[in-house]
């Protein structure tokens, strides 16, 4: 059976003991004055060593391979040392770029040849350019290399990140449900989307409707809507605030997939805003700004360091579990009512859909988790006669968007791939589907299920129908009955996943801040239609 996670196993013992020691600095780095910390000071104005005051992340870990994310307060060259124990007696150094300006100072290292199953400790200096003796204090961290061979592993997921105006609160202690997800000494974490919100501007304090006052720490930067490069890039770094979410990303690595807010709320490419609150109005050129920002604050491998490539990609974590990341943003067609006869682009695009059709048939692992940052039997409505997400409500045969996903339900049940795992968030409450022919007025696929969670720290919002379409079926689900409930309300959530070594059982469990365990559904290897 997959083993109960409350955060009473040792299995990471050593790993949070490090942390509460030396790679605990990270946490409890004295970020610059809040009021003014998301921008940093000219280079040239600063003295003394470079500084890594916004802690250290890891992003896509495979058996042998990391990419180690840090930055820097001036010009520096970012260096990392890992080892197998954090005495660091005997450590390997791997050299990396030069962060500067035209990055905003941030930077990753790729390390390869790393021993798979294992814990790694690591380090990053920050080095002088001009003078490399001159260095900064390390900023430390861990993370455990994927398993080459059978072995139980442990995720978590969630999305929805300081949204409707809801940031970081002091009087709550901040991003506590990181701290939350850390205890459980997760092998990685999975974000959902919406990792910011730039179309959200903050102001100091709300009034909460039993006349309590919630505060915010606030930026230049958060302020307003984002539109310029320098404000999202402030918008991701707002986050870095949190000594909670800075602690987490010393322990836990991260597997990150963007959504509509890391932009707007709810765009596709070519639209143009009508938004009053934007001198900018072609999305377009937005959605560019931001992917920078986004590909220079978060390790990921399909990035190109001239900030060109790709979201989507596909993780292997060993012989139990694939995770394939998708992006339900870049590619898609116009929002629209979505029904259509006709739809080759869809919400993920041809190449794109050709590229997971190939990936999930290649795949040998036990499990194979999709990480769709939209749900697919949920009807997100955009306006009054418009669709977000892929379903429209129409519970008949596909159209528009429900074209595409029957396209590749067919392909999976037809090549005989076996379990896939839907993941998602977007909808700020949590719940679980079963999707299943037998209910469906689309047939040809094999049943399977879809789980939601979120928000991290964002408002909450009550649920939205089912469509019929593919035969959803909600054994549970928890929101609240109005909208933008604030996180001092409760509501916020995240899921964790158990996967037995010996007998590959997969274990779900969606969790509230808190600590309470909501709902639980163990999977079998292999077994169709549970």
């Amino acid at each position: 059976m997959a083993r109960e996670s409350d955060g009473s196993d040792n299995r990471g013992l050593g790993r949070r003991e490090v942390l509460l020691g030396s790679a605990a600095a990270s946490a409890a780095l004295a970020v610059p004055t809040l009021a003014s910390a998301a921008s940093a000071a000219p280079a040239q104005a600063l003295s003394g060593r470079p500084s890594a005051q916004w802690g250290v992340q890891v992003g896509d870990v495979t058996t042998s391979s990391g990419l180690v994310w840090v930055r820097s307060d001036r010009p520096a060259r970012m260096v990392v040392e890992t080892s197998a124990t954090e005495s660091f007696a005997k450590a390997r150094r791997w050299r990396g770029p030069v962060l500067g300006a035209g990055s905003d100072f941030t930077g990753t290292t790729a390390l390869h040849g790393l021993p798979p199953g294992t814990q790694v400790h690591y380090r990053v200096l920050l080095a002088d350019p001009d003078d490399p003796r001159r260095t900064g204090e390390p900023v430390y961290g861990t993370f455990r290399t994927a398993p080459a061979r059978r072995q139980g592993l442990r995720f978590v997921w969630s999305g929805d990140l300081a949204g409707q105006g809801w940031g970081i609160n002091p009087d709550l202690g901040g991003y506590r449900i990181f701290e939350e997800m850390r205890r459980l000494d997760p092998d990685f974490f999975l974000c959902s989307g919406d990792n910011i919100y730039a179309d959200g501007p903050m102001t100091q304090s709300v009034t909460l409707p039993d006349g309590r006052t919630w505060r915010n720490i606030t930026t230049e930067e958060k302020s307003k809507v984002a539109e310029t490069l320098a404000e999202y890039r402030g918008n991701f770094r707002y986050n870095l605030l949190d000594a909670n979410l800075r602690r987490f990303n010393a322990q836990v690595p991260t597997i990150i997939q963007w959504d509509d807010h890391e932009v707007l709320n709810n765009w596709y490419p070519g639209e143009i805003l009508t938004d009053d609150r934007y001198t900018e109005k072609n999305v377009n050129v937005l959605a560019a700004r931001s992917r920078q920002a986004f590909s220079e604050y978060f390790p990921i491998s399909t990035m190109r360091e001239d900030r060109e490539g790709r979201v989507y990609r596909v993780l292997r974590h060993g012989p139990l579990l694939d995770v394939f990341v998708l992006d339900c943003r870049t590619y898609r067609n116009a929002n629209s009512p979505g029904r259509q006869p006709e739809d080759t682009q869809g919400i993920l695009g041809a190449e794109q859909l050709a590229w997971l059709k190939r990936e999930l048939s290649a795949s040998r692992a036990v499990w194979k988790v999709i990480a769709c940052d939209m749900p697919l039997g949920l009807v997100v409505p955009d306006g009054a006669t418009d669709f977000e997400a892929v379903a429209q409500g129409d519970p008949g045969a596909p159209l528009g968007r429900e074209l595409q996903i029957a396209e590749l339900l067919r392909h999976i049940k037809h090549r005989k791939i076996t379990g896939t795992v839907w993941l998602t968030a977007d909808v700020h409450y949590t719940s679980a589907q079963h999707y299943d022919p037998s209910r469906a007025a689309f047939k040809d696929f094999a049943p399977f299920w879809e789980f939601v969670s979120g928000p991290l720290n964002a408002g909450s919002f009550p649920a939205v129908k089912l469509d019929g379409t593919f035969g959803p079926e909600q054994p549970f689900v928890k929101a609240p009955t109005r909208a933008n409930v604030s996180p001092a309300e409760g509501f916020q959530f995240f899921g964790e996943v158990d996967i037995d070594g010996h007998s590959g059982e997969l274990t779900v469990r969606l969790r509230e801040l808190g600590g309470t365990v909501l709902f639980t559904k163990v999977l079998q290897p292999g077994r169709v239609g549970q």
